[in-house]
């Protein structure tokens, strides 16, 4: 067998086409060759909560990792005071969240185009993530799907995937991903399980899959162009021009509404660089509180 059928079959194996994103180059190298682009860029999803600070003080995040051959650990969360103005920063995160009282969020939806990458890559891999979710700005776990948009070995690449953090991404074969299509999420609580539903409203492609989480919060729900992370800390910010989200509603505590019609428990979050510099700014909501983009800056970390 070739050695991507080898490492595709010790996948089935062991998570039944479970690809935890996680940098190849940090598992096998010497199967590096025989690889898909798609497999390579399925790198670890580390969103599994927020690397943030407020505005007036930096908030020291203790990030935890999935392992393709270990359980990951529990994850760890400490957030500095929050600012009067909901105005966030982030290492890894760019856009909105709305939050709320403990098990008060049952859904989240919005779409996006997706952006595609500006100019030629660099040598060096980077990676961009763009979804709807519930949960991670002040808990840890996630429930979330979305779509990339990477520079992987010199070249760009598009997929989709879904994740029930702390348990692994999966990539999502069934949806084809190009530059300009026009993406639509859903993360919904009805009760027992989470359900996430992503289409592709321009090829009429969807998938849907559910799980328990049970150690889910509820407490945020959110609409974010993230820089993810390996077991080595964030990855590169891929440059992916400016991503417009729209049509994003969210149900709290039994009220349906747009971002912004949740007033002071609406949170906007700006990606900065260790240094302070921004990555990804966000803008301001529309008039009717429901849209907003994602502008890149910079590829930090």
């Amino acid at each position: 067998m070739s050695p991507r059928g080898d490492f595709c079959s010790f996948l089935d194996n062991l998570a039944g086409r479970t690809i935890v994103r996680l940098t190849c180059d940090e598992l096998c190298p010497q199967i590096l060759p025989g690889l898909s682009v798609a497999e390579r860029s399925l790198k670890m999803k580390s969103q599994a909560h927020l690397t943030i600070s407020s505005a007036s003080a930096t908030a020291l995040i203790l990030l935890s990792f999935l392992s393709l051959a270990s359980a990951a650990p529990i994850p760890q969360l400490t957030l500095a005071p929050r600012t009067h103005d909901g105005s966030f920063q982030s290492t890894n995160w760019s856009g909105y969240a709305v939050t709320g009282p403990s098990g008060s969020v049952s859904d989240a939806k919005g779409s996006w185009t997706v952006p595609a990458i500006q100019g030629s890559c660099p040598s060096t891999n980077q990676y961009s993530s763009f979804w709807v979710g519930i949960d991670g700005f002040s808990s840890g776990t996630v429930e979330q799907t979305g779509t990339d948009s990477d520079c992987q070995n010199g070249a760009p690449t598009y997929y989709a995937w879904y994740e029930f953090y702390p348990h692994p991404a999966f990539l999502i074969n069934g949806l084809t991903i190009t530059p300009g299509d026009h993406i639509t999420a859903e993360a919904s609580f009805n009760g027992r399980s989470f359900t996430v539903t992503i289409t592709d409203t321009t090829t009429s492609k969807s998938f849907s899959t559910s799980a328990k989480v049970h150690s889910a919060q509820r407490s945020s729900a959110e609409w974010i162009a993230e820089a993810p992370s390996s077991s080595g800390g964030i990855l590169p910010l891929a440059d992916f021009g400016t991503v417009s989200f729209s049509a994003c509603t969210a149900m709290v505590s039994g009220t349906s509404g747009t971002i912004g019609s949740f007033g002071s428990s609406v949170q906007v979050i700006t990606m900065v660089s260790n240094s302070g510099a921004v990555k990804a700014q966000p803008s301001s909501l529309s008039g009717n509180g429901d849209s907003f983009s994602v502008t890149w800056k910079s590829s930090g970390p």
